[in-house]
């Protein structure tokens, strides 16, 4: 039937018929190498414990752990994240800067398993370590004191670096991390070590599972140091600062509330720019998705593909491996 004569020329739709035609046109894609898996390894555990708030997640064992990495490795995950949850802490988090700490364990442990096969990342904070749960020590007025904490940070990468990390992620938002922490890895000789910059780091409600998950001790909130979620010029100056201090990458998180910051981070820069997909994001959607309340795996895949569009060269995701797996099957 010929087209009315008043009908369109232009037709987008026409590059939306088939479902090849989609894949072939379009402008984003998921590829395993582009998930970094975050996971949690407590000390002194026999089995693998849930995390109530987030479906599908465990504290890892040392065992389940390396398990859990060697089929990150295989599925082609780009990376793991880890976060140690130790069996004591204290006002300093000392377990944070003790070579045989839960954390540096977990290092050697997965580099033995994997060795160059994913890139071994670990978190460079304070929070999981201490008895109260802030990402650094605390001054005489129960506030946490920026330059001590700095101090701290290089004990941290120093020992983490020896344990085998190839990258390190300064997620405290203390004023100066990035250059104290990169004068630290290449004074011990440890110039290869790369630093994933906690760049724009919100005081977020979104971080309310992962409290679970590293059993934290916080009390109060961490309002002074990480950013206000109003503010999206301030990561700008944040970015422009880890840059001239040192950092080969970049971070906004949580993701999706924070889109549009991602996308001027990432247009402001020519270092790879990451993403982290946090707990709360990843709870809302299981727990949407346990009540039939949206599709979980296509919501999964457009959220990633959101934080992608938006400027992420990676994405942290809890989903990791499971997205990698179907990335490959080509789902």
């Amino acid at each position: 039937m010929p087209a009315p004569p008043n009908g369109p020329v232009i037709r987008p739709r026409r590059l939306r018929t088939t479902p090849a035609m989609r894949r072939m046109v379009a402008e984003h894609r998921l590829h395993p190498a582009d998930l970094i898996l975050p996971a949690f390894v407590r000390e002194g555990i026999t089995e693998p414990v849930p995390v109530s708030s987030m479906p599908g997640v465990v504290q890892h064992t040392r065992d389940t752990l390396r398990k859990a990495a060697a089929d990150a490795a295989e599925a082609g995950v780009g990376g793991i994240m880890l976060f140690g949850v130790p069996l004591e802490k204290d006002a300093r988090g000392t377990a944070g800067t003790d070579p045989d700490g839960i954390l540096q364990v977990a290092i050697r442990d997965v580099k033995a398993e994997v060795g160059d096969d994913l890139v071994v990342m670990s978190d460079l904070c304070l929070d999981e370590f201490t008895d109260h749960g802030h990402c650094g020590v605390l001054d005489a007025r129960g506030r946490v004191d920026n330059d001590a904490t700095l101090e701290r940070y290089a004990e941290m990468a120093r020992v983490q670096a020896v344990a085998g990390v190839d990258v390190v992620g300064p997620s405290g938002m203390m004023d100066g991390q990035v250059r104290v922490v990169r004068d630290a890895l290449d004074g011990a000789g440890h110039q290869d070590v790369s630093i994933l910059a906690y760049t724009a780091k919100y005081a977020s409600a979104f971080f309310g599972p992962f409290r679970e998950a590293v059993d934290s001790s916080l009390k109060g909130d961490r309002k002074t140091y990480q950013q206000d979620p109003a503010n999206g010029r301030e990561s700008l100056r944040e970015l422009a600062l880890d840059l001239a201090e040192g950092a080969d990458m970049v971070m906004v998180k949580p993701a999706l509330p924070y889109l549009d910051v991602l996308r001027q981070v990432a247009d402001a820069v020519d270092v790879p720019v990451a993403a982290y997909q946090v707990s709360g994001e990843y709870a809302m959607v299981e727990a949407a998705a346990a009540n039939g309340w949206i599709e979980r795996d296509r919501t999964i895949l457009e959220t990633l593909t959101g934080a992608k569009r938006a400027g992420a060269n990676l994405v942290l995701t809890y989903w990791a491996d499971e997205v990698a797996r179907r990335l490959n099957r080509g789902e």
